[in-house]
């Protein structure tokens, strides 16, 4: 709603005033663009009075003129610490009384607490009235301090997670407003990342390598109003549908970028070979879809939506190949990208205009140097641990793709620096297929578990890669061309990298090692979605069932969504009882997931592990592998194989079997009765995760 009374009338507006002018300027405040010449459709029309009673309450104060009275001296405890905070008795104020904060004011019911800067005012009728002057001026230096360096950490974080909360409520694509298929981030002048919500972890290490390449390769053509959309590899992207929009913020006096906010959505359909763009069997970049390497998708605040619609159908033109196939979605989805990038720029704004922009650039590098210390503290115990027992400071690791590519990894551990070296000498060349990963997807994998190694609750940032040096080789299926198809890459290879870090440090059995992604689509509509399985286990605890697990955080559609919008029954959705790895702490279970088909439409799988089983580690056995099934109307049932796409016709049913995860220790050393102490340290649910979490599941 918008009121015009700070728009006065035109020749041309009602005589209330200009609404069309207030709405405009609401609009740019709350979204960060506008869209010319698009009619704005008057929904409602509301009118509000107000006046005056004339009432008078017979026990109405009477009018003061002397000081009031202190009724006692105590201490409070605001920003900067105590202050000496004098105590009024409510009963005797009167009239005209005016105090200032900081002072509490008592009575037999209520406390009311004036912080510092603001004033109270007993009024002619006896009420209190606060007025909230300006922010006291911050007494926080840019020195490191323990308990504002946790202040600053939640509150970097909650900006990521408040744009989250936008980008589901304004998105309407069933992928990013149900499934919850999306990243928000903060980062800083330089793009290294400062704070994150608990989203998408595949996205979040990538996100980093995205901004830092649109601040190389635009230099200076970056001004106030504009925001960038880029989703090629070669940028930091993961994957073509993962559509990434990125708006610095600027800040009065300041001549660059201050901060950036970053938000990545993956878009159920950006053209390419087959509906979805997730197509099993793509070769080159070109068939998955449309590619945005540095994009103006708002410039001078006005949403270029002629331009961007040319480059989504853009695809087309490629021989095989179409255009994004929901168009309406896409341009609404990045416009929810572009609000909730704005929320971020308006909380940044305002914790800046709090403590100062020396005091909050402080702090980020003061969080990204505590992270750094946290992972240098991280390989100084493990290393010092295999020096204990006598092994070398060198570990190793190998996993396969199921066509045979290996991943490939050696670890070497500086004791006294607390550093190391992540090499992948030794990975598989660049494939014909799509399983390539780009190279931000391999920093995001180890980022993700560098994070996940530490025993502290510190914040998934850039410093966490400070003290490694990481060794790809060119070419490899981890960093391959930049027309290399890559579909594949960040939604399975991302995950056996993981597998193959996790398993050189020892730290638990593989999980699912694939998203299992499914895609299903025809001319008029297109959903994707990745499914659970089961969690690896470790020492001390069974593996998960049935959840997302790595680089996967996404929430499976609700039923009555996903039978409601699309020509789908979902038969059976149940544990896959018995595929976790036995050991001495078991795997997790995958799933089974039954689709029934009401129309003819493709269906489309991208997945791993159907040929090689999620490993078990110190003794544990492996999980099952997956299994892809289609039974045809007529009763024939068909293996899918882990990759490939089929015209499905109704009647016809998909039967997804997603893989358990691999067991911990010997199976006949029994795990420790129901009840026992934890061999680990049991840390209570809470924090942002936790909160996160909670707030999905209210949803």
């Amino acid at each position: 709603m918008v009121s015009a009374h700070q728009h006065p009338a035109t020749a041309r507006s009602p005589r209330a005033g200009d609404f069309g002018a207030a709405f405009v300027e609401r609009y740019m405040r709350e979204f960060g663009f506008v869209i010319p010449e698009r009619p704005v459709m008057v929904d409602d029309v509301r009118v509000r009075g107000t006046g005056r009673s004339g009432l008078r309450l017979e026990d109405a104060p009477k009018a003061q003129t002397g000081p009031p009275r202190v009724d006692k001296m105590t201490q409070c405890y605001f920003e900067g610490g105590y202050q000496e905070t004098p105590v009024y008795l409510l009963g005797e104020l009167g009239y005209g009384h005016k105090l200032q904060g900081p002072c509490l004011i008592i009575d037999s019911n209520s406390t009311i607490l004036v912080e510092p800067g603001c004033q109270a005012e007993v009024t002619e009728t006896g009420d209190i009235r606060v007025s909230v002057g300006a922010e006291a001026p911050s007494t926080v230096g840019a020195q490191l301090d323990p308990i504002h360096l946790s202040i600053f950490s939640h509150r970097f974080m909650s900006i990521a997670e408040q744009m989250g909360r936008i980008l589901q409520r304004t998105a309407i694509s069933t992928n990013i407003k149900e499934r919850l298929d999306f990243s928000c981030a903060l980062f800083g002048p330089d793009g290294g990342l400062v704070s994150n919500a608990p989203h998408i972890p595949v996205h979040l290490g990538a996100m980093q390598e995205t901004v830092q390449f649109q601040i190389q390769h635009l230099g200076a053509d970056l001004h106030p109003g504009d925001v960038l959309l880029s989703n090629h590899p070669s940028a930091g992207g993961s994957h073509l549908p993962d559509l990434t929009v990125i708006t610095p913020v600027f800040w009065p006096g300041q001549t660059r970028p201050v901060f950036y906010v970053a938000s990545r959505g993956h878009h159920a359909d950006i053209g390419g070979i087959t509906p979805g763009s997730m197509p099993p069997h793509s070769t080159t970049l070109q068939q998955e879809g449309a590619v945005f390497l540095s994009f103006k998708l708002v410039q001078g605040g006005v949403f270029q939506e002629e331009a961007v619609t040319e480059a989504l159908r853009a695809p087309g033109k490629i021989t095989g190949c179409s255009g994004t196939r929901n168009l309406h979605d896409n341009l609404s989805d990045l416009r929810a990208q572009v609000a909730a990038n704005q929320k971020g720029i308006q909380l940044v704004g305002e914790l800046i205009g709090q403590y100062g922009l020396d005091v909050v650039q402080a702090y980020m590098g003061h969080i990204q140097a505590n992270a750094e210390l946290a992972v240098r503290d991280m390989l100084r115990a493990f290393g010092t641990s295999r020096q204990a027992r006598g092994l070398p400071l060198e570990v190793s690791a190998e996993d396969h793709m199921d066509d045979g590519s290996p991943i490939r990894l050696r670890v070497q551990i500086n004791l006294s620096q607390g550093s190391a070296v992540f090499d992948f000498s030794g990975t598989g060349p660049e494939v014909f297929g799509n399983l390539n990963a780009p190279r931000a997807i391999t920093l995001s994998a180890l980022i993700y578990c560098l994070r996940c190694l530490v025993g502290r609750d510190i914040p998934l940032n850039q410093g966490c890669l400070a003290p490694v040096r990481v060794v790809i080789p060119r070419g490899s299926i981890l960093d391959p061309s930049a027309e290399a198809a890559v579909v594949g890459g960040n939604v399975l290879t991302s995950q056996r990298v993981v597998d193959v870090i996790l398993a050189a440090f020892g730290a638990c059995a593989a999980s699912q090692g694939c998203m299992n992604n499914v895609t299903l689509g025809n001319a008029h509509m297109g959903y994707y979605e990745t499914v659970a399985g089961g969690a690896g286990a470790g020492p001390g605890w069974h593996g998960r069932s049935g959840v997302h697990s790595h680089m996967t955080n996404t929430r499976i559609t609700d039923p009555e969504i996903l039978e409601s919008r699309y020509p789908v029954i979902l038969r059976r959705f149940e544990l896959r009882l018995g595929s976790g790895g036995r050991g001495r702490f078991r795997g997790g279970d995958g799933v089974i997931r039954e689709l029934l088909f009401r129309e003819e439409a493709l269906l489309s799988v991208l997945t791993e592990r159907r040929a090689f089983r999620p490993y078990g580690l110190h003794g544990g056995e492996p999980g099952a592998r997956g299994l892809n099934l289609l039974t045809r109307k007529d009763g024939r049932t068909v293996n899918l194989g882990g990759k490939t796409s089929v015209l499905v016709y109704p009647g016809d049913v998909f039967c997804l079997h997603t893989p358990g995860g691999g067991g911990y220790g010997d199976p006949e050393e029994p795990a420790p009765p129901p009840g026992s102490p934890p061999q680990l340290p049991a840390f209570p649910e809470r924090g942002s995760v936790y909160e996160y979490r909670r707030a999905q599941e209210a949803v």
